[in-house]
C-alpha cells in the first residue's frame, strides 16, 4: 500500500473517532452545566471541555468569552476552527473521498452521509434542540461508519489503518478527558468522594460511554480510583488505556506480518507502553501522581502517533 493512502486511512480512523468523542464530550459538559456554578457547573464546565479538547489556547486566542453558547460554537459547527465537529467529518471525508477504492460502499456512504448532514446545519446552531440534533446525527453516523467497516471490509491493510488511528486518537480522548477531571472539575474545598464528585465522575464516565461498563465490573458507587482504574488499566473496555494499546499493537503486529515481519521504532513504543500498562496498579499510580502519569503517557501517545507517520505515512 502505498504511503499516502495508508494516511488518509489512518487520519479517517482519528477523524471519525474525535468527531465523536466532541459530541460525547458536549453532551457530558451540559449535565455538568446544569449544576449551579458555585458547584462546578456553568463557566467552569465549558472551560473543562475546551481542556479536554485541547483547544483552550485556540479558543481564547480569538478573544472569545467562555460560556455555553461560544464554546458549543467553536467545538461543533465553527468553520474556523479545524478540530471542530463539522471540520472533522469534513476531513474524515476528504481522506475517506482520496482513498475511496479501499472502501466499501457501506462505509463510504456512512461518511458522506454525515457530511451531507453537517451541511443542513449551516455555521450556526438556532437552539438546543438542533444542538442535540446534530450531536445524535454524529454520533449514529460514526456507529454506522464503526459498523460498516467491521461488517463488511476486508481484514487487509486498509482496514487496519482506519482501526490503527482510531485505537490511537481514542487513548488521547480517554487520557486528557481523566486529566482534566482530575484538575479542573473538583472545586477548592470539594471532598474527593462527595456529591459533587460521584456527580462529575459520573459524567466523565458518560463522556467515554463507560458509566453501564463500571456497574458492571464493580458494583458499587462512583469512586475516583475505581473509575481511574477502569480507564486506564481494565483491557475489558473498549476506551481505556490498556485496551487501546492492546488494540495499536495487534494492528501495527498484522502490519508488519503483512509487510514481511518487519518491524520498526512504532512496535518498540507501543510494545513498551502496553507492557507498562499491564504491569501497574492503580494505587502505584496514584501514590505517584495520577496527572504526571497521564502526562507522560499523553506525551508518549504523541510520540508514538509521530514514529506510525515516519514508518508508514511518509
Amino acid at each position: 500500500m502505498l504511503s499516502r493512502t495508508a494516511g488518509n486511512l489512518y487520519w479517517v480512523g482519528r477523524y471519525i473517532e474525535r468527531a465523536d468523542f466532541l459530541s460525547r464530550l458536549i453532551e457530558a459538559t451540559l449535565r455538568l452545566a446544569s449544576l449551579p456554578q458555585s458547584h462546578g457547573g456553568a463557566t467552569n464546565a465549558w472551560e473543562s471541555a475546551l481542556a479536554a479538547a485541547w483547544m483552550t489556547k485556540a479558543y481564547k486566542d480569538r478573544g472569545l468569552v467562555v460560556d455555553e453558547a461560544g464554546v458549543i460554537a467553536f467545538l461543533t459547527i465553527d468553520p474556523a476552527n479545524p478540530s471542530s465537529i463539522r471540520r472533522c467529518v469534513e476531513a474524515a471525508r476528504a481522506n475517506a473521498r482520496a482513498v475511496r477504492t479501499a472502501l466499501t460502499l457501506e462505509a463510504w456512504e456512512a461518511i458522506n452521509g454525515a457530511w451531507l448532514e453537517m451541511q443542513k446545519f449551516g455555521t450556526r446552531l438556532v437552539d438546543r434542540e438542533a444542538l442535540a440534533t446534530l450531536l445524535e446525527t454524529v454520533k449514529a453516523a460514526m456507529q454506522s461508519f464503526d459498523g460498516a467497516a467491521h461488517r463488511t471490509m476486508l481484514r487487509g491493510d486498509a482496514y487496519w489503518f482506519i482501526r490503527l488511528g482510531s485505537a490511537i486518537e481514542r487513548a488521547d480522548n480517554t487520557a486528557r478527558v481523566l486529566d482534566v477531571k482530575y484538575h479542573l472539575l473538583l472545586p477548592r474545598g470539594e471532598t474527593v468522594g462527595g456529591s459533587l464528585d460521584y456527580f462529575q465522575w459520573t459524567t466523565i464516565l458518560r463522556t467515554v460511554s463507560a458509566l453501564t461498563a463500571y456497574r458492571w465490573v464493580y458494583r458499587e458507587s462512583v469512586k475516583p480510583w475505581l473509575v481511574a482504574d477502569l480507564l486506564i488499566l481494565n483491557s475489558q473496555i473498549p476506551r481505556s488505556l490498556a485496551s487501546c494499546y492492546g488494540d495499536v499493537l495487534r494492528y501495527l503486529d498484522l502490519l508488519a506480518n503483512a509487510a514481511g515481519g518487519r518491524r520498526g521504532p512504532a512496535h518498540r513504543l507501543a510494545s513498551a507502553e502496553h507492557a507498562r500498562l499491564r504491569g501497574l496498579r492503580i494505587d502505584t499510580i496514584f501514590t505517584n501522581g495520577l496527572h504526571e502519569f497521564l502526562g507522560k503517557f499523553i506525551a508518549g501517545n504523541n510520540r508514538l502517533g509521530e514514529a506510525i507517520a515516519e514508518q508508514y505515512l511518509f
